[in-house]
């Protein structure tokens, strides 16, 4: 049995994850930059993350050494790893190096930015500017397009945000 109202619904939210479509790639020298995203943050939440997709198409490394946004008092460049099973977080002084001819993730539970002492909650569907600093390319203006809370990928990721909510229940 169907029920309308749900297939409605549903198309509603096919259709509004659709709209969030990321802007045109960002290219700096060698460097193509792409989804750049960020998670809504509860009320009263201090810090928030960044991730997007840094390929450099030139034949030398480049490094990606600082981010500034007003969004936050201080954007700093973190990675996070699992030791032994105790899982960490710190930031890289040093930045991230972009071999030639590679592709480095910003992605939850990896490298990530680290949006510290945030003037104010993310709220899905916000744009937030930030300025990657890069050795060789210089400094390069991306937006971080909030998705909801626990959202695991951009929402132009594989599809649409459909696949980022739990619709077990609904019969289309």
């Amino acid at each position: 049995m169907t029920f309308p109202g749900r297939s409605l619904l549903a198309f509603a939210l096919l259709l509004g994850g659709s709209s969030a479509a990321f802007a045109a790639d960002v290219k700096a020298g060698d460097l193509v930059i792409t989804q750049p995203w960020s998670r809504a943050t509860p009320g009263g939440a201090k810090t928030g993350a960044g991730y997007l997709t840094i390929e450099n198409k030139g034949s030398a490394p480049d490094r990606l050494v600082a981010v500034t946004g007003a969004v936050a008092g201080r954007v700093e460049i973190h990675e996070m790893a699992v030791t032994n099973g105790v899982m960490t977080m710190r930031p890289l002084d040093k930045g991230v190096t972009i071999e030639p001819g590679k592709t480095v993730a910003l992605a939850p539970g990896g490298y990530h930015l680290m949006l510290m002492d945030l003037k104010s909650p993310l709220k899905q569907g916000d744009k937030l500017p930030v300025t990657l600093e890069f050795e060789k390319a210089g400094k390069v203006s991306v937006t971080l397009e909030v998705q909801a809370v626990g959202a695991k990928g951009p929402g132009g990721e594989g599809g649409s945000m459909m696949k980022q909510h739990d619709h077990s229940g609904m019969k289309m």
